[in-house]
């Protein structure tokens, strides 16, 4: 019981112990990996910034989609404002698919190439999917 106890209490044996069990099994660990969103100016700017993530091995896989319009309040995000108190600009958003471990990585490097001061970056857990899928990600992004 001590045993359990102290794996469930300690972060790092608890990690331990779920890939363990993930190997195990062959179960995902909910979480392993990420999608980030990265919004670009637009479809050049976005291609290239794919290609470098894909040159440094930050993601297994980068969607480039279609041109959407954004808002968003002035001085946030984008350089333009607008007299009705929010600025409206088109972009191309991507998909980055990688490994949870390297979102932090992929953030400063889309934040040292990306022509905007503060661009947009977010990321979500990936919870479940396809396990094909989810392996072959975590076979093309390199651990840590």
């Amino acid at each position: 019981e001590v045993l359990a106890l102290l794996v469930l209490m300690s972060p790092l044996l608890w990690g331990l112990a779920l890939q363990l069990h993930s190997a195990v099994t062959g179960s995902y660990i909910p979480g392993t990996h990420s999608i980030a969103l990265v919004t670009c100016l637009n479809e050049q700017i976005a291609r290239d910034i794919a290609r470098a993530i894909m040159d440094k091995k930050l993601a297994a896989y980068v969607n480039i989609l279609p041109k959407s319009s954004a808002l968003c309040t002035p001085g946030s995000l984008h350089p333009f404002t607008s007299p009705l108190g929010f600025v409206l600009f088109f972009c191309s958003p991507q998909l980055v698919k990688t490994r949870t471990s390297k979102i932090g990585e992929l953030s400063d490097y889309v934040r040292s190439i990306h022509p905007f001061e503060m661009p947009d970056i977010v990321s979500l857990p990936i919870q479940q999917g396809n396990p094909l899928y989810l392996r072959w990600i975590g076979e093309n992004v390199p651990r840590d």
